[in-house]
């Protein structure tokens, strides 16, 4: 098992970003969370099989179809054992 934290920079919010990685996660088995920054960025994390998670990372890099990503970084961490795929409310402000 792997874990990424994930940011994405670009035209990411307003275009069912949260939505297409939450039923994407879903239909992998990858586990982790998705949410909104207030700077117009996203952030997740994927958790799961190396492939599956690597998955996810590739599609994170573009995104759905109305979405224009410009950056995406991914960095690895330690798995912390989530067991679900959550679509999280909006960052706090920084």
């Amino acid at each position: 098992m792997i874990r990424r934290h994930v940011h994405v920079r670009g035209l990411v919010q307003g275009v069912y970003y949260r939505d297409t990685c939450r039923r994407l996660a879903d239909e992998t088995g990858v586990n982790g969370w998705v949410r909104n920054l207030h700077n117009g960025d996203v952030e997740a994390v994927f958790e799961g099989a190396p492939g599956d998670v690597q998955r996810l990372v590739g599609w994170a890099s573009v995104g759905p179809g109305a979405a224009d990503v410009a950056e995406c970084r991914a960095v690895a961490e330690e798995p912390e054992g989530e067991r679900e795929f959550r679509v999280l409310g909006d960052a706090p402000a920084a």
